[in-house]
């Protein structure tokens, strides 16, 4: 009897594999429906909450118009964007979705993270979103960002986080910190709008996107935003410490690493001590190489503006520095940056 290699496909067969390939096909089709529908529905929700910010700025003299886009976080108006977005500014306007118009006053702005506060000049109760934790984001998660561009309609991209934590240079030269990245791609005029996961809450506020890269757009993290807003409300500003130095990066030998057991590659090197500023007073010199502020290792410039938070103005820290090869600690009091 002979056995054959092949098997014969009857018509059962056929008609079980069409079957499979069909239920395929409606298990994606249902896929697809369940996401768009979160993101229609995310998108019906926080849309009455953007606004389309028009300035009217002056900058050097110059008189000049810019937009962006903006979040209400509040029933009574209060609203996050860009500090690139109102700066400069000498009136801004907002307009919602429905068309309809009111004006605004800046509160407050930091431009280390390009954030700004705004209060809309409204009696009205207006819809507004809620800021998220965004120490829970997860890479790999929904990302919508929306924006009013246009002011009478919104912008709707969609994708997915991307990654967290990332670091971003401000237009001041500061380095925010905790930054979302995104492949939701950010339109024109998108600049200050929300970035919102798939409950409707705001989990980013959108600063930049890279030209020329596919896919690179960045948004600043809610909590940073919610603490910069808090900030704001308090003390009209974000405040920060100083230490009256003039600083610059350097590499750290091999060899000093070693002896004293640290960890990063390079720290500061102090050029200058401003006199009579916290530093003279401490004690640190031109030459001296900071290492190390408050227990935090010092890698960098960016390390001390990091550190010098709200909470060590006028409060004693420990200062570690390497002075002719001898690491030295000393106490400072930094003071409040102007």
């Amino acid at each position: 009897m002979e056995h054959s290699i092949f098997r014969v496909f009857d018509s059962s067969d056929a008609e079980r594999e069409s079957a499979s390939r069909a239920s395929v096909s409606r298990d994606d089709t249902a896929l697809m429906d369940a996401y768009s529908n979160a993101v229609v529905d995310v998108v019906d929700a926080v849309s009455p909450a953007v606004v389309h910010v028009q300035v009217k700025s002056n900058r050097g003299g110059r008189s000049g118009q810019g937009s962006g886009s903006g979040v209400i976080v509040s029933p009574d108006g209060l609203i996050l964007t860009n500090n690139h977005v109102v700066d400069g500014a000498q009136s801004i306007t907002l307009a919602q979705g429905d068309g309809q118009n009111f004006g605004a006053r800046l509160l407050g702005r930091d431009p280390d993270t390009d954030i700004a506060v705004l209060r809309a000049e409204t009696t009205e109760r207006l819809k507004f979103a809620k800021l998220a934790d965004s120490n829970k984001l997860r890479p790999g998660q929904i990302a919508i960002a929306i924006g009013n561009p246009l002011g009478f309609q919104s912008t709707v991209t969609a994708g997915i986080i991307s990654a967290v934590g990332r670091s971003l240079r401000a237009e001041n030269g500061r380095l925010i910190d905790d930054v979302i990245q995104t492949d939701a791609a950010l339109n024109p005029g998108n600049s200050g709008g929300p970035l919102v996961n798939s409950s409707g809450h705001v989990i980013g506020i959108n600063t930049a996107t890279i030209m020329g890269a596919q896919g690179l757009c960045f948004a600043v993290a809610s909590n940073t935003a919610e603490y910069v807003l808090t900030q704001i409300l308090s003390h009209g500003r974000v405040r920060r410490g100083v230490m009256g130095i003039v600083a610059e990066h350097v590499v750290l030998p091999q060899r000093i690493r070693h002896a004293l057991q640290l960890t990063q590659a390079g720290a500061i090197g102090i050029r200058s001590v401003q006199s009579g500023g916290p530093a003279d007073a401490a004690g640190l010199k031109a030459g001296d190489i900071l290492i190390a502020l408050d227990g935090v290792a010092i890698a960098g410039v960016d390390d001390v503006a990091r550190v010098l938070d709200a909470k060590h103005i006028n409060q004693k820290a420990i200062a570690t520095v390497l002075r002719a090869g001898e690491k030295l600690d000393f106490t400072i009091v930094p003071e409040e940056r102007s």
